[in-house]
């Protein structure tokens, strides 16, 4: 592809939404007078925690298996995920009768594990992260010749996560930024697509965790491309190294990438669920992290913060509330 990323366009990105809207849910776009106070901002939440399956990962799979051949749905679908693709791949192919078989990395949260199981698929924990759970998929993959669904790395999957931007923009016309979190690159690359087509003085900010930072290295000319570990509280963006198919969309798209910390995240979670009754999970929680540490400049704007999943570990509220009591996030927190 060349690097304008003329393989995503805005057409693809609303013959996505036409095939999710029977089935998605349009989600809401919230605001809250004390985070707005917070951040000297008017900051708008797309509430993807309250998707059907708990995450925007539902609008990439279905696209993506709607858009398959008869011959390739006799066959089903096989998937790698670290937890909110492999719910939406299961949701999505049972939804069509097709079979599903799920790669999950070993030290996948216990409710992502049922959850994908109750909508369907046979899962398989395996390896550490991603990377080990991908790559045992495409060998599977190889013997059953069932298609394979990538979480990030596939125009159709990002056309359907780029329906997401096509609704904020639709709900809020006066949005100066779209923040958006990043693992593998598929969420802000079809954001990013259908934002500079459709309305590009739109500022478009990426953020990463610090314990997963190989796009923000790869976007900033700095470290390892592709990390040979990942760590941290957020699993849905704990990614090994961008995407093929995704990065080129977003160095051409993308103005700016942060990275937030595992307290920051943690700030972020306990906040949300202490003024606004959401208990989000990290993933989810680390654009509004990345605003809360200042690392984005939203001051007097008008700033859309997708909240790209809910399917949060309830057990590890404790934890998270421990993070964000730490004398630096504490600092972070009161400077805004």
């Amino acid at each position: 592809m060349t690097e304008r990323g003329d393989y995503l366009q805005t057409k693809d990105v609303i013959s996505a939404f036409e095939n999710l809207l029977p089935i998605i849910h349009r989600t809401p776009l919230n605001q809250s007078s004390t985070f707005n106070d917070m951040a000297g901002a008017q900051l708008y939440f797309k509430m993807e925690n309250l998707q059907r399956t708990g995450s925007f990962k539902i609008r990439g799979a279905l696209n993506k298996i709607t858009n398959l051949s008869k011959y390739a749905k006799r066959n089903g679908v096989i998937a790698a995920s670290a937890g909110n693709h492999a719910q939406g791949v299961a949701f999505s192919a049972t939804k069509q009768g097709i079979k599903s078989k799920i790669y999950m990395p070993e030290k996948t949260p216990m409710a992502k594990v049922i959850a994908t199981k109750a909508y369907g698929a046979e899962v398989v924990l395996t390896g550490e992260s991603f990377q080990e759970a991908y790559e045992a998929a495409i060998e599977d993959q190889k013997i059953s010749g069932a298609t394979f669904i990538h979480p990030y790395d596939d125009y159709e999957v990002m056309a359907g996560q780029g329906t997401i931007a096509l609704e904020m923009i639709q709900q809020c016309s006066d949005l100066n930024t779209i923040v958006v979190p990043i693992g593998g690159g598929g969420l802000i690359a079809g954001v990013a697509s259908l934002v500079k087509n459709f309305a590009p003085t739109i500022k478009v900010v990426g953020v990463q965790s610090t314990g997963a930072p190989a796009t923000y290295n790869r976007f900033k000319g700095l470290g390892n491309h592709r990390l040979d570990n990942v760590t941290g509280i957020a699993d849905g963006i704990l990614v090994k190294e961008s995407g093929r198919l995704t990065f080129p969309l977003i160095n051409h798209y993308v103005d700016e990438i942060v990275t937030v910390s595992d307290e920051e995240i943690a700030s972020a979670i306990i906040l949300m669920l202490e003024r606004e009754k959401m208990f989000v999970e990290g993933a989810g929680a680390a654009a509004f992290a990345a605003i809360l540490s200042g690392k984005v400049n939203v001051a007097g704007k008008h700033v859309g913060v997708i909240v790209s999943g809910g399917n949060a570990d309830i057990e590890k509220i404790p934890y998270f509330k421990r993070l964000a009591m730490s004398e630096k996030a504490k600092r972070k927190i009161v400077s805004l």
